[in-house]
């Protein structure tokens, strides 16, 4: 596989840790992966500081950073993440990156005399409270899959096939970074301008047509200076990791102001991602190609030409998203699942995604973060957001608890999971990304 030559002593299948919960099969955090996330214990006021999910545990990085466990790379490494964010931690780059990843894997393995130090070094996570992982300055959003692209263009402008530039550029807006939030934040219903059918104009009122999407974010690990773009060769040592997101939609409040200029007040009202960031270090064994393009498909302009590192465009991560109601809550059903698409089912792979957005020169930041869109598959078991899976309201899912679901309501939770798998190596995960819509809270603008 091409990933070999990438791989290192943290990617032994065979590894196991004196985190006993750690070696369960089902767990989203094996010794193999090591995601990173911020964390303080619940109902404590202690200070936030960086964490390692290690099972049904988390790794305290600011207690490791006070023993004398660490080379001292490794220690300078683990004091970088002893504050609110992981930015201070990822500018020190992939060297540091590396060294802190190795260190942490050695310390965990069965037989380590880590061992000792556990009740000081560990926080069960069923006590510990998570925040939003990195100060986030800049958010970019792309477009990325093409089945999503065509569909709703069918859906939305009755046309068969995405805009003659998709298949060039890969197309973005900017997100509000201030709105994006942790899984586990409530979401509150926006308000907007929409126009309703048959209306002459628009009015405001709370959005009902919010859609979920199911997307991934690539966190930025090193900057370019302003002026100079990144080359696509160069594009995977700028990102760090990635982590699930959901970019939250009203659609009734998009399809009114998005002529001519896009996404607005219907996206920026709140993004969710999940608190723990899996590093690129940690996905190389999952590095597979993307879906192919269609054989009349133009290539690429040759700025954004990956031909040679195609084999690794891509990454399997199995992708889902689940729904709970409130009565569903009520009467102790479990969520049903509306989506089950794959990170591979991508048009424009991240190398091109970070290429693209500063190829005019633009200059990308530490913690900034670059969504990839929905990312939806062929199939409609793949579609990835209610506008898709609904066919814009003419097919409602029909829930166990008889509920239909169009667009979300007020109590409505989703739940966003990823999962890697490649055969010879330890499958690892993402943790969980959810949100639950709680009613608008604007009702001054209606006085």
């Amino acid at each position: 596989m091409n990933a070999i030559k990438h791989l290192d002593e943290t990617h032994d299948v065979a590894l196991q840790s004196w985190v006993e919960s750690a070696n369960d099969l089902s767990t989203p955090f094996p010794i193999q992966n090591l995601p990173l996330g911020i964390v303080r214990r619940k109902g404590s006021t202690e200070a936030w500081r960086g964490g390692i999910a290690i099972g049904d545990q988390i790794l305290d990085l600011e207690a490791l950073a006070g023993t004398n466990l660490l080379d001292q790379s490794a220690a300078a490494a683990a004091r970088a993440c002893c504050s609110a964010a992981l930015n201070e931690f990822i500018a020190l780059g992939p060297a540091s990156w590396r060294s802190l990843r190795v260190a942490v894997s050695r310390l965990l393995r069965k037989g380590a005399s880590a061992v000792t130090y556990a009740d000081s070094l560990l926080i069960p996570q069923a006590d510990a409270e998570l925040k939003l992982p990195l100060t986030i300055g800049n958010y970019s959003d792309f477009f990325a899959s093409i089945h999503h692209a065509r569909r709703t263009a069918r859906i939305v402008r009755g046309q068969e096939d995405v805009a003659p530039n998709y298949r060039w550029v890969p197309i973005a807006y900017h997100g509000r970074a201030s709105s994006v939030v942790v899984s586990g934040t409530p979401v509150s219903r926006p308000f907007g301008q929409s126009m309703p059918p048959g209306s002459s104009s628009p009015s405001i009122a709370p959005s009902r047509r919010l859609d979920y999407e199911l997307e991934m974010a690539a966190v930025v690990g090193a900057e370019n200076p302003l002026g100079q773009p990144v080359p696509v060769a160069a594009a995977n040592d700028h990102i760090f990791g990635l982590c699930l997101m959901n970019d939250w939609s009203a659609r009734d409040i998009q399809a009114f102001e998005a002529m001519p200029l896009g996404p607005f007040l219907a996206k920026s009202f709140a993004t969710t991602i999940a608190p723990w960031i899996v590093t690129m270090a940690a996905l190389e064994p999952f590095r597979v190609p993307l879906e192919q393009r269609a054989d009349d498909d133009p290539s690429p302009l040759s700025y954004l030409d990956n031909s040679g590192a195609a084999a690794r465009a891509g990454i399997r991560i199995d992708l889902e998203a689940a729904l709970v109601t409130e009565q569903m809550r009520r009467d102790g059903l479990p969520p049903v699942r509306l989506t089950r698409s794959k990170f591979e089912h991508l048009y424009w792979s991240l190398e091109q995604m970070v290429t693209h957005q500063t190829s005019n020169g633009c200059n990308l930041r530490v913690g900034d973060i670059l969504g990839t869109g929905t990312i939806s598959g062929p199939s409609k078991e793949a579609a990835a957001c209610l506008l898709e899976i609904t066919e814009g309201g003419k097919d409602p899912v029909q829930l166990p608890s008889g509920e239909i679901r169009i667009y979300l309501e007020d109590g409505d939770e989703i739940e966003i999971n990823g999962y890697c798998h490649q055969d010879g190596f330890r499958s690892i995960g993402f943790g969980s990304c959810r949100g639950r819509i709680v009613p608008a809270n604007g009702t001054g603008l209606l006085a």
